[in-house]
C-alpha cells in the first residue's frame, strides 16, 4: 500500500500542490546544469537563461494543449474545464511540451544568432534531469498512473486526495510508470552529462537525449493507463508515434553523415 501526498501544506481550501512544488525543483535543477554546462563552453549565460524560461513557459502550454487535444471529447463538450484549476494542475502530455518548446528555441537562437545544435546539446542534460523530477511529481500526485499488475513492485495508492486530483483507482496494484519513467530520464541525465564531458559533433547530445528517452517513453508507455485511441488500427497510442519521430529526429542527428557540421567539439574544461 501506498501512502502519497499529493497536497504539501494545506489550509482551508488553499493548498500547495507537491506536483507543483517539484515541477519547481525540476525547472531549477535544470537549469543550474544548463548555466553550469553553459560556464564551461563560454556561452552567455544571460541569452541562456532567458532561453530556458520561454522554453519552459511554452513547454508547459505545449503539454496543455496536446493533453486537451487527446482528450477533446470532453474538452468539447465542458469547455470550461480547459481553464479550471484541475487542468491547470495536470501535468499534460511531456512530448507537445517538448516540441513546443523546440520551436520556440528555434526562433530565439535565430533572433540571438547562436548555434542552435551545440545550444540543444548543452540543453538535453537538464532537460533529463528535469523530467526525471518532474515524474517524482507526477507520482506524489498519482497521475500518469500504470495499468493494473501483479509484479512484486507494483504500487497501490490509497490517499482519497489523489484520486480526488487525478482519478488515480485506489486499492488497486498498479505498474509504478510514474519512477519507471523518473528511474530512466535520472540515468540518461548520467549518460548525458558524462557524453557532453567528451569530445563529440554538434548535435550529438541532443541526438542521444531524444532516442534514448523516446525509446525508453515507448517501451513505458505499454505499461501505462490512458484513453487515447490507437489510430492507424495498430496497438500504438499516439504518444507512442510521436515518441518514434522524436526518435528519428534524434538518429538523424547522431547518424545522418551530411546532416551536420562535421567539427569535433572538444571535451570543455571543467
Amino acid at each position: 500500500m501506498l501512502h502519497v501526498f499529493p497536497k504539501l501544506f494545506q489550509y482551508g481550501t488553499f493548498f500547495i500542490p507537491t506536483y507543483g512544488v517539484l515541477v519547481a525543483c525540476a525547472f531549477l535543477a535544470g537549469l543550474w546544469v544548463t548555466l553550469k554546462l553553459a560556464r564551461r563552453t563560454g556561452v552567455n549565460t544571460e541569452l541562456v537563461t532567458n532561453l530556458v524560461v520561454y522554453s519552459a513557459l511554452s513547454g508547459m502550454l505545449g503539454a496543455k494543449l496536446l493533453m486537451i487535444a487527446f482528450d477533446w471529447d470532453h474538452f468539447s463538450a465542458q469547455p470550461g474545464d480547459i481553464f479550471s484549476f484541475s487542468t491547470l494542475q495536470a501535468a499534460g502530455v511531456y512530448q507537445g511540451g517538448l516540441i513546443l518548446a523546440i520551436v520556440t528555441a528555434f526562433f530565439y537562437l535565430h533572433r540571438q544568432k547562436m548555434a542552435w545544435l551545440p545550444t540543444f546539446d548543452m540543453f538535453a542534460p537538464g532537460v533529463a534531469l528535469g523530467h526525471a523530477i518532474g515524474r517524482l511529481g507526477c507520482f506524489a500526485a498519482g497521475c500518469c498512473w500504470g495499468k493494473e499488475c501483479d509484479l512484486p513492485w507494483a504500487v497501490t495508492f490509497r490517499n482519497p486526495q489523489a484520486n480526488e486530483l487525478t482519478g488515480v483507482p485506489l486499492r488497486v496494484a498498479l505498474h509504478p510508470a510514474q519512477l519507471y519513467e523518473f528511474s530512466s530520464e535520472a540515468i540518461l541525465f548520467g549518460l548525458l552529462w558524462w557524453r557532453f564531458g567528451k569530445e563529440h559533433k554538434p548535435g550529438t547530445i541532443i541526438g542521444l537525449y531524444l532516442v534514448v528517452s523516446s525509446i525508453m517513453r515507448f517501451a513505458i508507455e505499454f505499461t501505462r493507463f490512458h484513453e487515447q485511441s490507437l489510430p492507424f488500427g495498430l496497438p500504438l497510442s499516439i504518444t507512442q508515434w510521436i515518441a518514434l519521430g522524436l526518435a528519428a529526429g534524434g538518429a538523424w542527428l547522431l547518424f545522418a553523415p551530411n546532416s551536420r557540421n562535421s567539427n569535433v567539439i572538444p571535451s570543455p574544461a571543467h
